[in-house]
């Protein structure tokens, strides 16, 4: 799977996954926002990427092949016919797709999205349209998206099928990647044909046979368009029009929105004034991948949803089943666990709305419009040492307090200098996230507690940044909270933070910031268009105050500066508090 976003990201959530150009009317809105009703409603899904990749998994001829799993194919090169191979020893006898569904809504999870077929172009479905599927070409003999669709229905789980519509890596007139830079497929033998045999001759049969015979899909999940073409993104468009009250996503043609929007492998800084998925590994690889143990954690993966939903947007969440049938152990682990804290705090994450918060230092908030006012869930990530939780800017009719895992527990509050204080319990209820329930009756009016300009200084706390780490490799970690806050482990080049901020004033700023360097780095420091190159040197093991520099700031109003590293110049740092002072 690509990590882009669609140039789409910019259109508002009530366009329709047509290519009509057109406004649309009132009544086509109320009819968008209807289909897309449960999807917002569940915030949650699994997604299982499964295919012949899970046979070598990750690992070819005796060599790790570097990247995702499902792309050894290509990454490794492998000639059609070498490859087709894997497909008369693909048996998993111990595939159970009752378990599957049952695993998914132990988590939580209220949907799955399921490769029906991905880009090495094997069909995991009895296809008439192609002889190179599970049925047909292996000795499993089987169709299991139509047992895990029969398990859906049994269980009341939606269903959406993943199809790789352009990238076909088995058929002469797929397309592969690299294939919009000219350069050529990697097996020679595949003598190439146009984009629209294939589409014509296979992709629009094999969509119109999961459309027809798996019981009616609420999601066909596109991926990619890479090397797609107008008309062949119609002729796909037509058939999944037939089906209206099914949703799509943003992948069938770059220029087309779908329903939704896919992030992938990242979470967006703030929320999106569209409808919007995240769609996440549990390691680092789709499909399966035998030595790769980068797991995140349980605490992690509870956190992210719960960011994700206090944005406004869903989570699906991956797994990668073995060539046997498995789901692997750790992923196991991690959707129980997320299971048992939903069990208890669901009504925090199912239909809630973003946020009205800027930034909680402490964690996240969730909220719901109710007949008479509104009810904040308040996730607590960091229990305050001092016992009082502060929700920042915050004008309301506060008629209740509670522990949401112990709703007969009422907490006290009150207001003071435009804040709410809650009085806490000694400890955490749930260390991971203890989530508090606010109720408050009439209006709520929030102030913005975006850092700002205050006596010619904006102070840039480090749990005020927007961690943007790569989908694959090492990710910079926060710790603590307020003036105790630190971003460690960014050793990775390619991670970048961003804060921002407001400021009244255009000038001249320096830069500082609290930082502890082993050895000699480069940081670019960006705001609108000017930027500053900064020297960090080595600090040893203790924090050290220094100057990064001084940059020019011509615009007034909400601003984001970032920082990179100069990768050449990189060796890793930890960063604390920044601040601009005005010269």
């Amino acid at each position: 799977m690509p990590r882009y976003l669609i140039s789409a990201m910019l259109i508002v959530l009530v366009f329709s996954c047509t290519p009509n150009k057109e406004t649309e009317t009132e009544s086509t809105l109320s009819a968008q926002d209807q289909r897309m009703e449960w999807w917002r409603e569940a915030r949650f899904g699994l997604f299982i990427h499964w295919g012949l990749y899970a046979q070598p998994a990750g690992e070819w001829k005796g060599e790790e092949v570097p990247g995702i799993s499902e792309w050894i194919m290509a990454r490794a090169k492998i000639p059609l016919a070498e490859y087709e191979q894997l497909a008369t020893t693909f048996n998993p006898v111990k595939y159970d797709a009752e378990a599957w569904v049952t695993l998914a809504k132990e988590a939580g999870m209220k949907y799955i999205v399921i490769t029906s077929k991905h880009h090495d172009g094997f069909a995991m479905f009895h296809s008439k349209a192609s002889g190179y599927n599970i049925v047909d070409a292996t000795p499993f003999d089987r169709d299991p998206l139509m047992e895990l669709a029969e398990a859906c229905e049994k269980n009341g789980i939606r269903l959406g099928f993943y199809y790789s519509q352009a990238q076909d890596w088995h058929e002469p007139g797929g397309t592969y990647w690299n294939i919009e830079q000219g350069e050529p497929h990697w097996d020679p033998s595949l003598v190439r044909e146009p984009l629209m045999n294939y589409i014509n001759g296979k992709a629009v049969p094999q969509v119109k046979e999961i459309l027809e015979n798996y019981g009616g899909l609420d999601i066909l999940w596109w991926d990619t368009p890479r090397g797609m073409t107008e008309e062949a993104a119609e002729a796909l468009q037509a058939v999944a029009s037939e089906y209206p009250d099914m949703i799509t996503n943003n992948r069938l043609y770059r220029p087309w929105p779908g329903d939704f929007s896919t992030p992938e492998q990242h979470v967006p800084p703030t929320g999106l004034d569209y409808d919007w998925e995240v769609c996440m590994t549990m390691n680092t690889s789709w499909g399966f991948k035998h030595y790769d143990h980068n797991w995140k954690s349980s605490e992690t993966l509870i956190r992210m949803l719960v960011d994700i939903a206090s944005k406004g947007g869903n989570l699906l969440l991956n797994v990668g089943p073995t060539a046997e049938g498995e789901i692997p152990a750790p992923s196991i682990e991690r959707l129980k666990a997320i299971g048992t804290w939903m069990d208890v705090n669901g009504e925090s994450i199912y239909g809630t709305e973003a946020s009205p918060f800027f930034k909680l230092p402490w964690g996240r908030c969730t909220s719901r419009a109710t007949g008479e006012g509104t009810t904040l869930y308040l996730h607590v990530f960091n229990w305050p040492d001092n016992g009082l939780l502060k929700l920042p800017g915050i004008s309301t009719n506060v008629s209740s307090v509670r522990l949401l895992a112990d709703q007969a527990q009422a907490l006290s509050s009150r207001f003071e200098e435009g804040d709410l204080l809650i009085e806490l319990p000694a400890q955490a209820i749930d260390p991971v996230n203890t989530v508090l329930v606010v109720e408050c009756t009439g209006g709520l009016d929030v102030k913005s507690n975006m850092p700002s300009l205050e006596e010619g200084r904006i102070v840039l706390a480090a749990d005020f940044a927007d961690i943007h780490n790569p989908g694959y490799g090492t990710h910079a970690i926060l710790k603590g909270s307020g003036e105790d806050a630190l971003i460690t482990n960014w050793v990775d080049s390619r991670v970048r933070l961003e804060w921002m901020f407001n400021t009244t004033e255009s000038g001249t700023y320096s830069v500082k910031a609290q930082v502890k360097a082993e050895d000699f780095s480069k940081l670019l420091v960006k705001i609108g268009e000017e930027e500053l190159e900064a020297e960090v040197h080595a600090t040893g093991s203790e924090y050290s105050e220094m100057i990064l520099g001084e940059i020019n700031i011509s615009e007034t109003g909400d601003l984001i500066m970032s920082i990179r590293p100069v990768q050449e110049d990189w060796k890793g740092i930890e960063l604390g508090t920044l601040t601009l002072e005005k010269q």
